[in-house]
């Protein structure tokens, strides 16, 4: 098979997958803005025959979900800028400070990926409960606050900045705090930012930590919100398919809008191990 014909097969390949990947969500988007029970008509069909804005309205007016939209904005937005401050500061630290037992630290903080998530629920939730954080906001943005992935990620990154850069302002007279906000972290923006997308993407997306977590429904998450509609409005796929678009259309305009600076994070960030 001659060069072109193996392109061609690629390319028609990619675009094959980019069609498959695309059309549930083209037809969520669509169903959406059906009148009501058309979606679940046989066959089905690919376009509303009548494009209505019914069902978000009743998502707003009736069903209240303007309020979970601005609680997960809250949340995600308070979990995405802490996070990125604590991270940057002790990736920091395992990158460019020497103090005993670094290495070692790093180790098993790498070493403690391995435990899944959902075992340190309950002794959180019952740390929290002690303090009296149990439904609120920062019950919801507190185990979000670090991560071992950030802390990584922004090690990773600042491995490549140069000793000499940073020795340089120690003669000057910086001190470390100088030198990390002034120096270190206008050189770390397209990491930052990739740093951003992963941590907004994930605590947008979170089902789990605000169920448990958050009891008033009106402090709820969107994703919690919308799993609360399955069981009284199942039947109404056209106003599910709604609820599913507000939840997804934030992640998704911010992944296009910032894709650029993700990507040159990635590449940014693989420069020294």
């Amino acid at each position: 098979m001659s060069r072109g014909s193996k392109s061609t097969t690629l390319h028609a390949a990619l675009i094959l997958g980019a069609v498959i990947t695309l059309v549930p969500l083209f037809w969520m988007v669509s169903a959406s803005f059906m009148p009501a029970g058309e979606a679940s008509t046989y066959p089905p069909r690919l376009l509303p025959s009548a494009p209505t804005l019914d069902h978000y309205r009743s998502l707003f007016t009736r069903l209240h979900i303007g309020r979970s939209f601005l609680n997960s904005t809250i949340i995600a937005l308070g979990i995405t800028g802490i996070s990125l401050f604590f991270n940057s500061m002790a990736g920091y630290a395992f990158a460019k400070l020497r103090f005993g037992g670094r290495d070692r630290l790093f180790a098993m903080l790498l070493a403690a990926l391995v435990i899944p998530t959902q075992i340190g629920m309950l002794p959180l939730f019952l740390m929290l409960k002690t303090v009296g954080l149990v439904n609120t906001y920062w019950g919801a943005i507190i185990p979000g606050m670090a991560s071992i992935f950030g802390i990584f990620l922004m090690r990773q990154f600042m491995l490549s900045i140069p000793d000499d850069l940073l020795a340089a302002a120690r003669m000057d007279g910086a001190g470390e705090f100088r030198i990390y906000w002034s120096i270190v972290m206008p050189l770390a923006r397209p990491i930052l930012v990739t740093l951003a997308l992963f941590t907004f993407m994930t605590a947008w997306n979170d089902f789990m930590w605000p169920l448990i977590i958050l009891t008033d429904e009106s402090k709820y998450s969107l994703p919690v919100a919308v799993a609360s509609l399955v069981g009284e409005h199942s039947q109404d796929i056209e106003l599910m398919m709604a609820s599913s678009v507000l939840t997804v259309l934030p992640v998704l305009v911010l992944f296009i809008v910032l894709q650029r600076y993700y990507i040159a994070g990635l590449m940014a960030g693989s420069v020294k191990g």
